[in-house]
């Protein structure tokens, strides 16, 4: 597969994360610091994966194989875990190095090795790399957080999985787990993914976001 379809299998992830993120503003607008704000923050989770499923039951950019969509019963998650939802700050490299990536299909990707976030899960520190994919599109900006955990090739997909965020100024990101997502190979073998490297393999399960895709509940 050429390299155009790597990118436009990235571009065609992260311009439906952002319509997600659009549509947890509200959400996300205040701090999870009360039991209303944690309610708000699980409703805006909910509405973001109802609309993927429909996006991926209907949408002209659905990963789903064509045949199987009619059937297509949505995707499987997790419980939403409020303590897997970090504000975590991004600790930035003085002199952030080239990386290349590489994918389920063989093709490189290549960006910086940006900097890293550090937090807490069952008592061990944990630290996952943060990367910055160049896409070509002259957009905004995203930071590219690929990752396995101690559930991948059991309860989640054996390859990975990702996290997006949109740069900011601030250098504080809500990091949060259950907006973890498959990419689009997980779903059809015909998508090129990048796929997460050795350093960001996370030794305790992270159980929250997306869980594997069982294609069999689409046929």
């Amino acid at each position: 597969m050429a390299v155009k379809s790597l990118l436009r299998c990235i571009c065609r992830l992260r311009v439906f994360v952002l319509i997600c993120v659009l549509l947890a503003l509200s959400g996300c607008s205040r701090p999870p610091s009360n039991g209303r704000a944690t309610s708000v923050q699980t409703e805006s989770i909910l509405q973001e994966r109802a609309a993927k499923d429909e996006n991926f039951r209907s949408g002209k950019e659905s990963p789903i194989p064509e045949q199987y969509r009619a059937g297509f019963k949505g995707l499987a998650y997790y419980p939403i875990n409020p303590a897997l939802r970090f504000s975590a700050r991004l600790n930035r490299y003085p002199g952030p190095k080239q990386v290349r990536l590489g994918s389920n299909t063989g093709e490189i990707r290549r960006g910086l090795r940006y900097g890293y976030f550090e937090f807490p899960v069952d008592g061990q520190s944990c630290r996952l790399q943060v990367y910055r994919l160049d896409d070509g599109s002259g957009g905004a900006v995203d930071l590219f957080i690929p990752f396995r955990d101690a559930t991948s090739g059991r309860e989640t997909y054996a390859a990975g999985r990702y996290i997006d965020l949109k740069e900011n100024t601030s250098g504080i990101y809500d990091l949060d787990f259950n907006r973890a997502y498959n990419p689009y190979c997980a779903y059809n073998s015909e998508f090129s993914c990048p796929v997460p490297p050795e350093e960001n393999t996370l030794k305790v399960p992270i159980r929250a976001g997306e869980k594997i895709y069982d294609s069999s509940h689409s046929h």
